[in-house]
Order: structure tokens, then sequence, then C-alpha cells
């Protein structure tokens, strides 16, 4: 079996609402060899696989997918419910899963469902190789599979207490993306509303705060000058120092750090000389600064605020461990270690013991070596502090807490200027005031980890990460979205994108637009390009100042890698018609149809689907569409529109030559078809067509009528505005039509414009990209002869092609009408935009149907310009 694509689509796609993985499998020579010409396979996957049991497949019952074993599936299905188990097995809860046929024999696009994207892309192509293995009979080392893919997960996977937080913002319903692969900075909610943490500090946490948590001597200066109980200490940079500090203080003192975190170079009741010498060396590699202060006897507690409230409080304990009377030191070690609770790092809920230099001073003062049998309920502590980075174990004490220490706690944080606060307070207790009792505040952290409050050793965890989505998010039903309008179709989308960014500009929106051929944020771009992918959206969405959405989606992102978001307030479906068919598997236009409606499939509920009433397959589309309907219709008398607007839905239509909006008895005028200068006096159908659907998602958005006709009376067919989208320029006396028509349907629609310009002559330049079809380059090359008297082709992208093959075939296509046309080919774009030009004359029109835009307009005005030098008499202005 060979694995021919496999990729992650992130968002609603062709296959599932879901992100999911998509691989297109080739299994060569395993079509001839379903599963039940293969002796054993079901008992060796069960065997190895027993879980399998619980899969219902398309029989609908546990046991099912083994059902479709014994009768005889394809590799192709058994590798998916192989994918979907290895997942669960290291801990990805998934269960969706699709495997279907493609147009060519023995090749499979297999579907599943993932959590993790890393993950679900190894767990394809171990899957591969495991069935591959057991269709030949071959032996498969299950367990060296889920270590490879334990690996990944561990190497990807968010940290305890990021993923608290984001487990949290899902339960809200609040979208998160994460901005960087290498680390846990993630956004929460999108455009203006959006949130940012970076673990567990958020985009509110202040500079000030987090600079005082980092400097040990400042915390302590800060606190001490409020009336906090601090340990008295000092900071030295010398052991000399070290040494006067301690005659000051008095023994036992504690060694740290003046800047450090998680415990690290920290030593603690320290009570002679030597023992003060090497903790001060191994302090002073941390930092060049050292602090000596009073160790505190007491209890090691974490204290942790939030938004300015105590939250959750846990005691900690120093790494140690426990004898039974049998086992060395060094065994009771490495089983304590043997916790599957124990990890490296901060991955898991407790963090494996690593002796360190401290650990074996430490040892050595309790009188034991590694080798040492421990006597029975002795406990050997191995760690000096009791940071869970460093092995440590915690007890929740939050329900424990005496008014006046939790009243203190919340007063640090305040003092501290910190969002998100651990603080660390060495106390006997925290039932009684910390002014009764041997107590002090030894630290406090920014970016505290959650870990010992969501699952401590001992006692309740605490949802802790709930509380920070409710800083973030104060109101209850905030999920931190902004409206997404998601629009696609054969043509028009750009248009109608564009012109929607404007209507909602117009009335006061900060819009976030991304098309084919820009993202603009705020009528500003900032990228050019093909940007009508999951890409564009990512990008939009990210934007702080942006207030509402609107994307244009074309077939090939939906296909490559889905829509990129989980859903959207309004889904836009233009039209269907035949174009880019051959590719991506989709070669019926009902296939076509299908991916299309994918836009209206992820409307939220409460949202709205845009749907054009008079194309056919649009029209069969609505069962696909969620939340209201509005259609837009040229016809005013269309059927299913009339029972539509009876049943009180919303229509936008045409009628006596104005745009109008329906619902039940109800006609609400926008605009005069005439007043768009979008659709050229109404002889752009097309672009009457475009209005409406851009009038019916604004209306959708809250936009007034006022608002929609403010808006479609002020958006002009210019390359300022629509860029290569009916642009019509005078250069000379020629009129130049620029525009994108690059399939039949777009340039039959242009043409009713086209032939509606007085002209002497109508000479085009074009081209189709090479991923057409043979007969639509074909039909193509037809329909411009017909429409126009000279041709002038050229090459654009041949996606596949040897050059110059799809201009041939536009070139057949052209040859085989009957006309006086005249047909040329020039390969270079530019060469034939300027030989066009040389053939063009006072009077004619010249339609360019191009892909540089912009290179093309600047040669009109550098034309304009040398025309103006050229006729204008020495010192005259132009």
């Amino acid at each position: 079996m060979k694995i021919l694509e496999h990729r992650a689509l992130r968002g609603p796609n062709y296959y599932s609402r879901y992100q999911a993985i998509f691989m297109r499998l080739d299994i060569a020579e395993l079509e001839e060899r379903p599963s039940d010409l293969v002796p054993g396979i079901v008992e060796r996957l069960t065997t190895l696989l027993p879980t399998l049991q619980e899969h219902r497949c398309s029989v609908g019952r546990p046991g099912g997918f083994l059902e479709r074993l014994e009768r005889g599936t394809w590799a192709g299905h058994v590798v998916e419910h192989v994918a979907i188990e290895l997942q669960n097995l290291i801990g990805f809860s998934v269960g969706y899963g699709k495997t279907v046929d493609s147009y060519e024999t023995g090749i499979y696009h297999v579907i599943y469902r993932y959590r993790d994207e890393a993950c679900g892309l190894v767990a394809g192509v171990e899957s591969v190789d495991l069935v591959a293995r057991l269709f030949h009979g071959e032996a498969v080392d299950l367990p060296a599979i889920v270590e490879r893919l334990t690996q990944v997960r561990d190497a990807n996977l968010l940290g305890p207490s990021t993923a608290a937080i984001v487990e949290a913002a899902t339960r809200r319903g609040i979208p998160h993306a994460r901005l960087s692969e290498e680390s846990s900075y993630l956004q929460f909610g999108h455009g203006h509303r959006q949130q940012r943490i970076q673990a567990t500090v958020t985009g509110r946490t202040g500079l000030i705060g987090y600079g005082i948590a980092d400097d040990k001597e400042w915390t302590k200066q800060i606190l001490g000058d409020a009336g906090i109980p601090v340990p008295r200490g000092q900071v030295c940079s010398s052991f000399d120092e070290a040494l006067d500090a301690v005659r000051d203080i008095g023994y036992p003192v504690a060694v740290k750090p003046v800047v450090g975190n998680h415990g690290r170079g920290v030593s603690t009741n320290i009570e002679d000389d030597q023992a003060l010498s090497d903790a001060f060396n191994i302090a002073s590699r941390r930092h060049p600064s050292v602090i000596v202060e009073q160790h505190i006897r007491g209890e090691d507690h974490r204290l942790l605020v939030i938004n300015g409230k105590l939250v959750a409080a846990a005691r900690r304990r120093p790494a140690h461990v426990v004898g039974d009377g049998h086992a060395t030191l060094q065994a009771l070690i490495d089983e304590e270690n043997r916790d599957p609770r124990r990890g490296i790092g901060h991955e898991n809920l407790l963090t494996q013991i690593q002796l360190d230099e401290q650990s074996h001073r430490l040892i050595a003062d309790q009188n034991v070596t590694l080798a040492s049998v421990i006597a029975k309920d002795k406990i050997v502590y191995l760690k000096s502090t009791a940071n869970l980075s460093t092995g440590g174990t915690a007890t929740d004490v939050t329900d424990n807490i005496h008014p006046e220490v939790r009243y203190a706690a919340e007063r640090i944080a305040r003092l501290v200027g910190l969002d998100i606060i651990g603080i660390d307070l060495l106390a006997e207790t925290l039932t009684r005031p910390l002014e009764e009792q041997s107590a002090a505040v030894v630290e406090v952290n920014a970016g505290p980890g959650f870990r010992m409050h969501l699952s401590p050793t001992h006692g309740e965890g605490r949802d802790v990460g709930h509380h920070v989505i409710e800083m973030l998010f104060p109101d209850s039903e905030d999920t931190g979205r902004i409206p997404i309008v998601a629009v696609t179709g054969t043509n028009g989308k750009t248009t109608t994108v564009r012109l929607l960014s404007h209507l909602l500009r117009q009335a006061g929106r900060g819009v976030g637009m991304a098309c084919t051929g820009a993202i603009e944020i705020d009528n500003h771009v900032i990228l050019r390009g093909d940007y009508s992918g999951p890409q564009a959206a990512a990008i939009v969405l990210s934007e702080p100042t942006v207030e509402c959405a609107v994307l244009e989606v074309a077939r090939g992102g939906i296909m490559r890698r889905g829509l990129g978001f989980d859903e959207c307030e309004v889904g836009v479906l233009l039209n269907i018609a035949s174009d880019h068919l051959g590719e991506h598997d989709i070669h019926t236009l009902d296939e076509l149809a299908r991916c299309k409606t994918v836009v209206i499939d992820a409307v939220r509920p409460g949202g709205t689907a845009v749907l054009n009433a008079d194309d056919p397959r649009v029209l069969e589309g609505q069962q696909w569409a969620r939340g209201d309907i509005i259609f837009f219709t040229l016809d005013p008398n269309s059927r299913p529109v009339r029972q539509h607007v009876h049943e009180q839905g919303v229509a936008f239509t045409v009628h006596n030559e104005r745009i109008v909006m329906r619902q039940g008895h109800v006609e609400a005028e926008v605009i005069s078809v005439v007043d768009v200068p979008l659709t050229f006096e109404g002889h752009a159908r097309f672009n009457i067509a475009n209005a409406l659907a851009a009038s019916a998602a604004a209306y959708a958005l809250g936009l007034s009528i006022p608002d929609i006709q403010m808006g479609l009376q002020t958006f002009l067919p210019t390359p300022g505005q629509n860029p290569g989208r009916t642009n019509l320029i005078d250069v000379d006396g020629i009129k130049v039509l620029i525009d994108y028509g690059h399939n039949v349907p777009a340039l039959e629609a242009l043409s009713e414009l086209i032939g509606a310009i007085p002209a002497r002559r109508r000479i085009s330049v074009a081209s189709a990209p090479g991923n057409r079809r043979d007969e639509d380059l074909f039909a193509l090359g037809t329909l411009l002869a017909r429409v126009h008297d000279t041709v002038f082709l050229y090459e654009t992208d041949p996606r596949g092609r040897v050059i110059g093959e799809a201009a041939g075939l536009l070139r057949d296509g052209a040859a085989s009408v009957p006309s006086a046309c005249r047909v040329e080919v020039i390969i270079e774009e530019q060469q034939a935009i300027d030989r066009a030009f040389d053939e063009a004359s006072e009077g004619d029109l010249l339609v360019l149907l191009i892909d540089d835009v912009e290179g093309t307009i600047e040669r009109i005005r550098e034309r304009r310009a040398h025309s103006a030098t050229a006729t204008t008499p020495s010192g005259e202005l132009p």
C-alpha cells in the first residue's frame, strides 16, 4: 500500500463537519484481497486491538466493524478503523471515520477524526504499515507503535495548565487556535474579541507585576513594606557576604538565586558553613546575585489567586519516598518513578524524581545512601523544595483556609499587580491567621503552574482553568466569536466579498476581508495573492481590530484543508457551474455542489444561509443549509421564493428595475438598479445577482435598508474598489474592460455586458489555467470566438500541462467556430496585452481576461501618461 496524499482538514470539509485527516491511499494488489480472503485476519486484529469490538461502523452497533471484517472489506477501510483506535490508545477519544471509493481502481479516500494533528497524521502512517503487515501475515509490534505515537503526543501536547484553560474554553464554546507550534501561545476567540495566553500568562498580565515576581528581593521589599510577613535576609554577591548575612540572621537559613523559578538553585534549612558554601555555589550558577534569608519552619503551601480571588490552595511536600523495610532507597525511587502519573517536565500530573547535587547532600544528611534499606514507614526526603517540577506532591486544602489568610493572599495579588499569581507561603497551617504562627511568604510566581490544583496527589481537584476563562470572558454568554461571512460559488465570489465588505465598512464595522487578490484589514491591504483558503481565515480571525470577517471560500481550499473555522454567522452560496472538474476527485456538478454546500452546512444555529434561488443545484442544496434562509433571485416571480416569502422568509429580488427586500406581505425598496454602479445600468446582470447576494448577507448581519442602499450606491467597479472585476477604463478612445472570466459560465455572463458596450471591434486577451479539462478549455475557446472579433491567447499557470498546451486547446475551440474571428497565440501575458493595444484603435473595446491586474493597470497608466505627454504642447501641463 502507498499513501498518495495525507493532510489535516482543519474545519468543516467535503467529508465531515469536523476536523479530520484525509488520506488518499493506493491499496495496490490488496484490491483483489478483501479481508474475507485473508485467513485469520479477524482473530489477529482483535487480538492486537480488542477495543475494536466497540466500533459500530455502518452496521450501527458495537461489533459492527468486526462483522464487516468477517463478511469482507478492503484494506483502506481497515486502515480507517486502526487509525482511529491507535489514537484512542494514546488517550485521544475519536470515533468518526469513513472510507470512500475514488474514480481509480484500488485508490480510496480514508477519512478519520483527530484531536492532535501531528498524532492523527502519524497514526495514519502507522495504521497503513500495521494493516499491510496483517494482510501479508507479518508480525506487528504494537507496543513499539504505541510508544512512537506517545512520543509524538508528548512532543505536541499542551501542558496540563494550558490544557485546563483550553478545556474550560471549549466547554463555553469559545474557539481557540495555537499560534505557535513550539509553545503554549494560544488565542481564544476571534478578532477584536480575542484574548491570548502564553501558558498561564495572559495578555492582561502586567509587565511590572511580572518583573516583581521574577525578582525575589523586589518581591520581599514590596510585601514587607506592606506588612506581609516575609523572611529576613539580604542579597549577596560573594560567599563572604553570605557568611556576614548568616551572622546577622543566624542559622538555619535558605539560599536561593535572586531570579529563578521552579525551585531551581534553592536550598533550605542550611545549618552550617559548609552547607552554606555548597548552597551558595548551587544558587550562583543560576544567577550571580544570591539571597540568603531566614529559614521559616512550616509546611510549604501554594495559594492560587486569579482575578483577585483565591481559587485554590495546596500543601506541598518535597519529593520523598516511604520505606517498606525491604527495598533500598534506589529501588524505592525507581518504584515511585514508575507511577503513571509521573512524567518528564510538565507533561503529566506529577514529575519524575531526578537526583541532583542537592539530592545527594540531603540524602547524606539523613544518614542513608542509595544502597540503604529504608525502614518501614520512614520518610526519606530527596529534595529540599516542594515544587512539583522537582518531583514534589500536593494535597488540596482549598476548603480549609482562614478568612484572614484568604484576605492576605488576595491582597498580595493586588500589591504585586498580577491577574494570575501563585503565592508560596511557609506556614504551620492555613486554618489560623499568619500573625498567630510561624509563617512567611517566600516567593510569588507569575504564570504559575496549575498541576497541583487540577489533580493533587491527595484531595479534590479544582477546575482552575474555568476561573481563567471567566476572567478573560466575564460575560457567561460571550464566546469570543465575531461574525464570519463565508462566500462560495463558481463565479462572483470576489466581487460579492468586496461589495459586502464595503457595505459593512460604510455602516461603521471594522472588517477583515480575504479574497482572490488580497487580504484587507480595515480597508488596508496587508497581503497580496490568492487568499481564498483556510490560511486566510486564520490570518483575518487573528487580527485584533476585526469586528467582522468576510471570507471568500474556494473549492480548492475546502478540499485541501477544510474551511479553517468551525462555524460561520452567514454562509453565501452564489452558483454552481462547471469549473475545475476533475480535480480532487470532483468530477460531476453534483459532487461540486456538495463541496460548495460545506459553507452553508457550517452556519451556526441562529445564523443565516444566503442562497441563489435561480440556480437549481443551489436550490437543491438547501437541504444542507443550517440556520435561517434568505433567497436572492433575479426572477421576482420565482415560485420557490414566493412560497418562502409567504411563509415569512426573507428574499432579495428585482421588481420594476429596483432591488427590493420581501418578507410576508412587505416589500421594502432598497435602490434602483441603475443607481448601482456595479450593474452598468442593469447590463451586467451577473453583478445584479452579486449585489442581491451581498445585500442579503448584509441584512442578515443587521444592516438597515438605508445602510445597504448607501453601500450599493458608493461601490464602484474600479481597480481601486474591485480590482480585476468588470473594470471599464477609457484609454485614448479605446474602452478597456478588465475581468477575470476564466471559464465558460463567467464569460457567458460577461458577454451580455460586452455586447451592450458600443464598439467598432471587440478584441480580447484571454487564457485559462491548465487544470481545466480539455473539453472545458475547448468550450471556452469556442465562446471567446463567438463574442469577439480578435482574440489573443496567452498561457497562464500550466498546472501540470506542457507550456502552450492549454492555449492550444483554447485556439482549437476558437478555430471550430465558423466566423471571421482572428486568433493568435502569444505565450507571455504582458506581451499579449501589448499586442492587443497595438492592434486596437479609437472606438474599439478591449476585453482583458487577465491574471496580472496590478501590472496591467500600471501599464495603462504609463500608456495614458505617454499619450498625454506626446499631445501636450511644450510648456503646457497635460
